[in-house]
C-alpha cells in the first residue's frame, strides 16, 4: 500500500476514533434520537440529489439502514446518553466483528477458523471484565446498550454480504446515503414519541455551535468523508490489507476522550479492554500467523 493510502487510512481511523466524543457533545444539548435523526437528515440532504441510487433491491437498502443506523446509532447514541464513556465505548462496539462472525455463521454459511474462535474466547473474557467493572465511573444500561449497537453493526456487515454476492460493483457511498433515508424517518418519529415534541423543540430552538458543530462532524465527517474514503481503499487494495487499520480506531477513541473528556479508565476496564482487542487481533492476524507457522515447520521438517 502507498504511502498516500496509508496516510488516508490514517485519517479515517482518527475521524472514526474522535467520533465518540464528538457523539458527547452533542448529547449536551440534543437527545440521543433527535441527534441520530439531525445526522442522517444532513446526509440525506442535499447528497440525495447528488449521488444516483445504486441499483441494488429496495429491501437490501432498507435493510441496511436499520441494522447499521437505527439499531447501531439508536443504542449507541443511547448507551452515550446514560453513561457510558466514549473511550470505552468505542473499544466495546468493536465486539460488532464477533456479532459479524456469529450472523454469517448462520445466514451465509461462513465457518468459524480455529483462530477466530480463540479469538472470540479471549475477546468474550474482556467484554465480562468490562462489564462487572460497572458503577460511578460506566452504567451496566450504557455498557449493555453498547454491546446493542455491536450486534446492529454486525448483522449490518452481514447484510452487505449477502448483498455484494448477488449485486457486482456496487456504490457503496451512494448505498450509504440512500440507505440513511429510512432511518432519518424512523428517529424523526421515535424522537418525538419516546423524547417528547416538548424537548424536541426545545431542543432544535437551542441548538449552540457544540451541537450543530456535532451534527455536521457527525454527518460529513464520520460518514460522508470516512465511508467515501475507507470504500475507495477497499477498491484499490485487498481487504486484509485495509481492515486491519480499523484495530487502530479504538485507541483514538480511548486518547481522545481521555485528553478532551478527561475519562479514566479502572485498572479492571483497562484489562478488559486489553483482553477484547487481543481477541480482535487474533481473529485478523491469527489465520496469518498459524499459516506461516506450519509453512515454517513443515520447512523444518523437510
Amino acid at each position: 500500500m502507498p504511502i498516500r493510502d496509508i496516510a488516508l487510512a490514517l485519517i479515517i481511523v482518527t475521524i472514526w476514533g474522535f467520533n465518540f466524543v464528538v457523539i458527547k457533545w452533542g448529547l449536551h444539548g440534543v437527545p440521543p434520537l433527535l441527534l441520530c435523526a439531525l445526522r442522517f437528515l444532513a446526509v440525506v440532504f442535499p447528497a440525495i440529489f447528488l449521488v444516483k441510487r445504486p441499483k441494488v433491491p429496495w429491501q437490501d437498502v432498507a435493510l441496511y439502514g436499520v441494522t447499521w443506523a437505527v439499531v447501531q446509532f439508536g443504542f449507541l447514541f443511547s448507551a452515550l446518553h446514560v453513561g457510558m464513556p466514549a473511550g470505552l465505548a468505542s473499544v466495546v462496539l468493536q465486539c460488532q466483528a464477533f456479532f459479524t462472525l456469529l450472523f454469517a455463521a448462520v445466514w451465509v454459511n461462513e465457518r468459524w477458523r480455529p483462530s477466530q474462535l480463540l479469538g472470540l474466547l479471549v475477546a468474550t473474557g474482556g467484554l465480562w471484565l468490562i462489564g462487572s467493572a460497572h458503577g460511578q465511573a460506566m452504567s451496566l444500561m450504557g455498557f449493555v446498550l453498547t454491546i446493542c449497537g455491536a450486534a446492529g453493526w454486525g448483522l449490518s456487515n452481514v447484510v452487505v454480504r449477502r448483498m455484494t454476492q448477488r449485486v457486482a460493483n456496487v456504490d457503496m457511498l451512494g448505498f450509504v446515503v440512500w440507505a440513511s433515508l429510512l432511518p432519518m424517518l424512523v428517529f424523526t418519529a421515535l424522537s418525538l414519541a419516546l423524547e417528547g415534541v416538548g424537548p424536541v423543540m426545545h431542543a432544535l430552538t437551542n441548538l449552540d455551535g457544540t451541537s450543530i458543530f456535532s451534527v455536521l462532524y457527525l454527518a460529513y465527517a464520520a460518514t460522508v468523508v470516512g465511508y467515501g474514503l475507507w470504500t475507495g481503499l477497499l477498491k484499490r487494495h485487498p481487504a486484509n490489507s485495509v481492515a486491519p487499520f480499523s484495530l487502530l480506531v479504538p485507541w483514538v477513541g480511548l486518547l481522545s476522550a481521555s485528553l478532551l473528556l478527561d475519562e479514566q479508565l479502572n485498572p479492571q476496564q483497562w484489562a478488559g479492554s486489553l483482553l477484547l482487542m487481543s481477541g480482535l487481533i487474533m481473529n485478523v492476524f491469527g489465520s496469518r500467523v498459524m499459516t506461516w507457522m506450519r509453512a515454517k515447520l513443515n520447512w523444518g521438517v523437510e
